[in-house]
């Protein structure tokens, strides 16, 4: 019984900021996962890293050690552990530990622990910015309501840079070496229509320039089109959109609940 009760105190501090010691144990978690970020960018520097890498290097497994005990607390007292390590944020955790991990076997991974920036995100559960959760749950939302469309949308753009890239090889592999196949050329008219232009390739037969100039003006175009399907769903999410709690689901690790919500809107189970 005390080994429950025990466990459910753990839950507590752990999972939920709306209590004092949940508070402080998130903002503990905050300052720890700023403070490996800075370790992990210091190390990146030349010279610090010369200067600095053995003291460096005990403080990156430190805070990794530190998180791998977080990451199996959470585990153990969650009701099903495998639903929070599928979950979004378990993954996420999981990420943040595991590349110094492998760096033992491949180095230099270890700076892939900069995915610990991820684990920022808390900040919004752990200060109660309960709008911008809303805000959030909106982008998502958009995001998600025109998947179909950008999708399609893409395989538009996809099929027009072959075309593109197609035509150009054609105009100027006899004459530019720089189009030396279609696939380079391909990739040519990907930064053209995306307005990046690095300049690396560019056209010289008059031919070439004027499609250039075509692409770089449906460039435009491309970019308006997203955005303009994104922004219609967000008005329209907006319209139905509802303040949410910083409560997660103890059984399916779920947030987005309504602040007077006792159970749970996605698998039904009673919220804490």
């Amino acid at each position: 019984m005390s080994g429950d009760l025990n466990r459910k105190r753990l839950y507590e501090i752990i999972f939920e900021s709306d209590t004092r010691a949940g508070r402080r144990f998130d903002i503990a978690l905050l300052a720890a996962i700023l403070l490996s970020m800075f370790v992990v960018m210091t190390k990146s520097v030349e010279a610090y890293n010369l200067q600095y890498g053995h003291w460096l290097n005990v403080a990156e497994w430190f805070f990794t050690i530190l998180f791998t005990v977080e990451y199996l607390l959470r585990l153990y007292t969650v009701s099903k552990p495998l639903v929070y390590a599928k979950s979004r944020l378990g993954i996420i955790d999981l990420l943040a530990i595991l590349p110094n991990y492998l760096s033992l076997l491949f180095p230099g991974l270890e700076y892939l622990l900069v995915i610990r920036v991820l684990r920022v995100l808390r900040v919004f559960r752990i200060f109660k910015m309960g709008h911008f959760l809303s805000e959030g749950n909106t982008l998502i939302t958009a995001l998600y309501m025109s998947r179909r469309k950008i999708i399609v949308f893409l395989l538009f753009i996809l099929l027009m840079v072959t075309v593109i890239g197609s035509i150009l090889y054609v105009v100027e592999a006899p004459y530019n070496e720089n189009f030396a196949s279609i696939p380079v050329s391909i990739y040519w008219a990907i930064v053209t229509i995306t307005t990046v232009g690095y300049g690396d390739i560019s056209p010289i037969t008059n031919f070439g320039r004027m499609l250039a100039a075509l692409v770089m003006l449906l460039g435009y175009a491309v970019l308006a089109v997203p955005t303009g399907i994104v922004s219609v769903e967000m008005l329209a999410a907006r319209k139905v959109q509802y303040p949410v709690s910083s409560q997660t689901c103890p059984h399916c690790m779920r947030e987005g609940h309504d602040p007077d919500a006792t159970f749970c809107k996605y698998c039904g189970g009673k919220l804490n």
